[in-house]
């Protein structure tokens, strides 16, 4: 399966390739708008392969109290972040390369920054859960996870990024970018849906059991403070 999807986006990739290469030598932008769409292809199979704060994301949201419209805001910041870090660092690579990049297509200092922010989410969600406070403030709090998840930059946004500055047409990488972060934002739709819909099920069978619904929601919440905890750790000082 990963293979596939894998497969999948090196032919949309290198069949973009050749449409900004196209572009270059025309500035025909009909050259490239009628590929564009294919562009939420690549970013909604992109998404699906391993990475994107998927599990990070599920955790959040089973553990939160935030609704359907909310976790949709949540992923359409993340989405935003993740593609618009890479776009911001290939426009701004040579200041940049150097002290965020360590190789190609990652940066450890914005992944390093991006864990240890959700920590510290992870922590505030388990104070919340020991105080016996509810989330007053979850809308907030939701974008702001959806903005640390989302620091970890696209590595195949910059690799598109890079050719089409390469090529002295970067607003064709940009273009590119905005329709596959479209694509992202579908796919960690889905993981919305699910987390949400898992989490309003469970406490809709314990409906009728009030104090069973608080020790739930509570168990949920210091569960996923703690696997976010646990992953900030983990990328930060355990590597």
């Amino acid at each position: 399966m990963f293979q596939h999807l894998v497969a999948i986006q090196r032919e949309i990739y290198l069949a973009f390739a050749d449409r900004i290469g196209g572009f270059a030598k025309t500035g025909d932008w009909a050259v490239l708008a009628a590929y564009l769409p294919m562009g939420i292809v690549f970013g909604a199979v992109h998404a699906m392969t391993p990475g994107h704060s998927k599990a990070v994301l599920a955790t959040y949201l089973t553990g939160s109290t935030a609704s359907l419209p909310r976790a949709l805001l949540v992923t359409l910041v993340l989405s935003f972040t993740h593609v618009t870090t890479s776009v911001i660092i290939a426009l701004l690579s040579l200041p940049l390369v150097s002290v965020a990049l360590g190789s190609v297509g990652r940066a450890p200092l914005l992944e390093d920054i991006s864990r240890g922010l959700l920590g510290v989410i992870g922590l505030w969600m388990l104070w919340q859960a020991f105080r016996r406070e509810h989330d007053d403030h979850g809308s907030r709090q939701g974008s702001m996870v959806g903005f640390m998840a989302g620091l970890i930059p696209c590595p195949l946004t910059l690799f598109v990024m890079t050719f089409a500055i390469s090529r002295g047409v970067p607003q064709a990488g940009v273009a590119f970018a905005v329709t596959m972060m479209l694509g992202v934002a579908c796919t960690l739709s889905v993981v919305d849906l699910a987390a949400v819909v898992f989490r309003q099920q469970l406490l809709r069978l314990l409906e009728t059991r009030p104090r069973v619904v608080d020790a739930v929601t509570r168990a949920i919440q210091i569960l996923a403070g703690l696997v976010l905890v646990i992953v900030a750790w983990n990328a930060i000082i355990a590597k």
